[in-house]
């Protein structure tokens, strides 16, 4: 469907919000959750080239420190980062400007269902772009039993709000 085309109703489209609707010490909660497979840890960990026995080789983990395989941190950091897009930043952002603390202070098991909250910590007009900002954001993810296992700093570059926009 094109976009000049009259429908006798409104349209609500999915997004992410625009640089002025962002607040700054905010809790955004995203749902659903993500349950991660071993079959994603696999598949992941494959992907991009990452050996580590400690996500592969289910014989050598059981003799480590947690008995078992865990989850890739970096695939947890991508799920955590993903859960915030459809409510945050889907059609809105223009870049990923970088991470600041990253931590992991628990593992992802197989099995395990993650659950994400983004503060906004802060946001500025970009000097250099007009009509974009900086919006730095803390992702937190939590397993299903509400232990924290992931947190990240992530500072993004997003649009400002269409001027035509009503």
């Amino acid at each position: 469907m094109t976009t000049s085309e009259q429908l006798p109703y409104p349209v609500v489209e999915q997004r992410g919000l625009w640089f002025e609707e962002f607040q700054t010490s905010t809790v955004y909660r995203h749902a659903p959750g993500r349950t991660i497979s071993e079959a994603d840890n696999i598949l992941f960990t494959t992907t991009t080239m990452n050996p580590q026995a400690l996500h592969l080789d289910a014989a050598w983990s059981s003799d480590q420190e947690f008995g078992e395989r865990l989850v890739n941190s970096l695939l947890t950091l991508s799920v955590l980062v993903g859960l915030s897009v459809g409510q945050l930043t889907q059609g809105t952002i223009v870049a990923n400007l970088g991470f600041g603390e990253v931590r992991f202070p628990a593992p992802v098991r197989h099995g395990d269902t993650l659950y994400a909250e983004t503060v906004v910590l802060d946001k500025r007009p970009s000097q250099r772009r007009p009509r974009q900002g900086i919006v730095t954001f803390e992702h937190t993810a939590r397993n299903q039993h509400g232990d924290i296992v992931a947190v990240a700093r992530r500072a993004t570059m997003v649009a400002f709000a269409p001027e035509s926009r009503g």
